[in-house]
Order: C-alpha cells, then sequence, then structure tokens
C-alpha cells in the first residue's frame, strides 16, 4: 500500500514560498505538513497564524498541523477557525490529554498525539483509541536536516502492536531524517504517513522526489 506524502514546509524556500506551494499542489504529495514552534518547548521558532492564513489560501492540498509548543490548548480554536486539517500535539506538552483531543475533534479536524524520541510508545494506551493519528519524531524536535535515530524502527513496531491491541484505527505518521533510503523501511515497520522536508526541497527535483517516496514500497533502495 502506497505511504501518504507529507513534505515539511519547514525546509521550503522562506523566500520563494508560492512556488514551493505551487509544487506540492501539482505534485502527488498528499498533505503539506506545517510544524509550529514557539521556542520554548523546541529550541527554534518557526511560523505564526499569518503565514498559516497565507498557505491554506494557496495550497489545494489538506493541512497537516504539528505543534510544538507550551499550552497548545491556547490555540486549539483559533487553528480550527483558521482551517487546519490536521492537529497534532505533543504528548509531553498536555496534562488533560483527553479533553484535549476530544476538543480538537470536536472542531472538525483529526486529531494527533505526538511523541518524542526518549517517550515510550506505552503512555499512548488509554488515548490511542480516540486518536486518529500518532506522530513519531524520529530526530530530536526542532530543527531540520538531523540524522535519523535507528532505534526508531522497533518503537515503530511497538505502537503498530499497540494499536492493534487496542482496537485504534490511527495512523502512524514519522517525522525526521526520512530519506529514499529508509523510506521503504519505514513503510516496512508500519508507517501509513512520511513526512520528509530537506529530502524533498533540496533535491534537484522535489515533485520526483515526492513519487519516489510515494512508491518506495515497491523497491529497498
Amino acid at each position: 500500500m502506497k505511504p501518504l506524502v507529507a513534505p515539511s514546509l519547514l525546509s521550503a524556500n522562506f523566500g520563494n514560498l508560492d512556488s514551493d506551494v505551487d509544487m506540492i499542489n501539482n505534485s502527488t504529495a498528499d498533505w503539506l505538513h506545517f510544524d509550529i514552534m514557539d521556542g520554548v518547548y523546541v529550541p527554534n521558532i518557526s511560523f505564526g497564524f499569518p503565514v498559516l492564513e497565507a498557505i491554506i489560501r494557496r495550497t489545494s492540498k489538506p493541512i497537516d498541523v504539528h505543534l510544538m509548543i507550551v499550552n497548545p490548548e491556547k490555540f486549539i480554536e483559533r487553528f480550527g477557525e483558521t482551517g487546519a486539517s490536521i492537529l497534532t500535539i505533543h504528548y509531553e506538552a498536555v496534562d488533560h490529554l483527553h479533553n484535549t483531543v476530544k476538543f480538537i475533534k470536536s472542531l472538525n479536524m483529526k486529531a494527533g498525539v505526538s511523541l518524542n524520541p526518549h517517550t515510550p510508545v506505552s503512555v499512548l494506551e488509554e488515548i490511542l483509541p480516540y486518536l486518529d493519528l500518532v506522530l513519531l519524531m524520529t530526530v530530536n524536535p526542532g530543527f531540520g536536516g538531523q540524522t535519523f535515530i535507528e532505534r526508531s524502527y522497533s518503537k515503530i513496531r511497538k505502537l503498530k502492536a499497540l494499536i492493534s491491541q487496542t482496537g485504534s484505527t490511527a495512523m502512524i505518521e514519522v517525522d525526521g531524517g526520512v530519506t529514499l533510503k529508509n523510506a521503504p523501511l519505514l513503510i516496512d515497520a508500519g508507517v501509513n504517513v512520511l513526512v520528509a522536508g530537506n529530502t524533498i526541497f533540496k533535491s534537484d527535483n522535489p515533485s520526483k522526489t515526492i513519487d519516489l517516496i510515494k512508491n518506495c514500497h515497491k523497491k529497498i533502495y
């Protein structure tokens, strides 16, 4: 089964975003991944609502928003109003996870929960039946272009087994260090959605690279 591909805008050319968004619109990409960082939860600052609103007006793809911020509950309603399709929050950043997930879904967004590399998947056992998506960070969050953490494969397999055990229908998404070489291995481990930044936007032909990632299940590079 082909994976979904979500190019990460964090690696796009900020001086020419229109062109990069148009490329994604005309490609076989499934979602557009949008990382929001506050410089507190992670050591970097990315985009805010004005950029997100401009991108949503231009793109034809669902917007996959990943919040790497403290107190994400304060902004959930605004993301719903802005037009996000998927909203993912970090397990480590939320005190009342069940209520927060319910609130996201009540605003007609799909709800995701993300785990940092050090957080075991077992913490999600009770919340999994309520989730649409689990995003596993396969690098330490905050910056693009990092090297993939090899132990992530076993973590993905554990999550896949836990999803099955709990009767959840949640998809597994990974973000960090995704390449043409490891993409087929990630799919084999159980990943449904691949977020890729530098691999796509730093390639000579980003649209073709998206196609290669989407078809990575056919071949081990």
